[in-house]
């Protein structure tokens, strides 16, 4: 879970979770300690499903696995049953760098 993300519903950070699941491929890290997910925000349907609409980033403008990444973000939420629609919204600012890395993040990949 993202640390600006102080009180979050059980829903929300729900989706968090699945999050973690998704890693950068170049990176070997989850999208969520790398600090690339900005935002994420849910809207419960009728159905009792939910909108799922998520803002991140990308450690780069010009990364070519950003297609792949957004599939399986897709994909993945799409496949626990609870999400009617996904939809992921790419932002560059503020821009990723090194300390949007979460200590776990950063234990992954040795720098702590």
């Amino acid at each position: 879970m993202n640390d600006q993300n102080c009180s979050i519903s059980a829903e929300t950070e729900y989706f968090w979770d699945v999050l973690k699941t998704i890693f950068d491929p170049e990176i070997g890290v989850n999208i969520v300690d790398l600090g690339l997910v900005y935002e994420v925000d849910i809207d419960k349907q009728e159905d009792g499903k939910f909108n799922v609409n998520i803002k991140m980033t990308l450690t780069s403008p010009t990364c070519p696995l950003a297609d792949i990444i957004f599939d399986e973000i897709k994909s993945t939420i799409n496949d626990t049953g609870k999400a009617s629609n996904v939809d992921v919204e790419l932002v560059f600012d503020p821009p990723w760098n090194k300390d949007m890395i979460t200590a776990d993040g950063k234990m992954q990949l040795g720098l702590i």
